[in-house]
């Protein structure tokens, strides 16, 4: 068989790559590309000295602050214990394991805005959990925390999800090498298993702290949406809409999309990484 020959049964394993790239381009284009672009024009088109008034106003900036700061410490909270999660459903078998691996997924299930009024009631001065904090000085709804727990409520998800199969592929025979070289349990974690994971943290780590970034229906009812103390950014997008103010929703939600294209680069720089320690 000529080297030609082969070339073309090389190409025609999966024929219609012309088709299917064209149908997905434009899937891509009509509900992806030319919303997005428009967002960006509508922005820019009001003029970059009108553009930077409205996005660095002073209740901006203070949603800015809160937005970012309570997406890192949710993101961060769930690197930790989203990767003890998965560690115990990955390691370990006993009864109602089944159950627990299927809770992981409910915020993914659950609206928004139902996880909204549900935190809000159990953390409530009057409320379940909210009652005792209260005893002890703390203020779980209504006050930045709240909006802390309910990005961490969300993002837990991404964390489990990313470390849970590289866990189930690490190989046991390599931990075991460990240990009959005389390493203890925790120079174990830290040199052997850990750096394998890391990567998939990371990934995890971003994407709760991405999808942290724009979550509107379960923080809107907890934050209690006090102007400079606990208003996000996504609700005041919201409120530009509801003034008809389109040009100036328009400029917020590019400065909050610009930062999703750039955390999402730094997702696939991960993922590349990833692929390459274990290619």
């Amino acid at each position: 068989m000529s080297l030609k020959s082969l070339t073309i049964t090389k190409h025609s394993i999966l024929p219609g790559f012309g088709l299917t790239m064209g149908f997905t381009m434009l899937y891509l284009g009509l509900l992806v590309l030319i919303p997005l672009s428009t967002i960006i024009l509508n922005a820019f088109g009001m003029g970059w000295p009108h553009f930077w008034e409205v996005i660095t106003a002073p209740r901006l900036v203070a949603s800015y602050k809160l937005s970012f700061g309570a997406s890192l410490i949710a993101a961060s909270i769930n690197a930790v214990f989203g990767l003890l999660v998965a560690w115990v459903l990955v390691r370990y078998s006993f009864p109602g394991k089944r159950i627990i691996d299927g809770l992981v997924d409910l915020p993914f299930a659950l609206p928004t805005a139902v996880a909204g009024i549900t935190l809000t009631t159990l953390y409530a001065p009057n409320g379940w959990i909210g009652q005792y904090l209260a005893l002890l000085g703390i203020k779980g709804a209504y006050s930045p925390l709240g909006i802390v727990i309910a990005l961490t409520f969300i993002g837990l998800p991404f964390v489990v999800r990313m470390v849970q199969p590289v866990l189930q592929t690490l190989d046991r025979e390599v931990e075991e090498a460990a240990a009959s070289l005389g390493a203890s349990r925790l120079q174990t974690f830290t040199k052997v298993i850990f750096p394998e994971v890391l990567p998939a943290l990371l990934t995890g780590f971003a994407l709760a702290f991405a999808r942290a970034l724009g979550e509107y229906g379960s923080v809107v009812f907890i934050s209690g949406n006090m102007p400079m103390r606990t208003e996000i950014t996504p609700l005041l997008i919201m409120t530009k809409l509801e003034q008809y103010d389109y040009t100036g929703a328009s400029a917020i939600a590019a400065v909050m999309l610009i930062v999703s294209f750039i955390l999402l680069f730094l997702i696939n720089i991960l993922q590349w990484w990833q692929s390459k320690r274990h290619g």
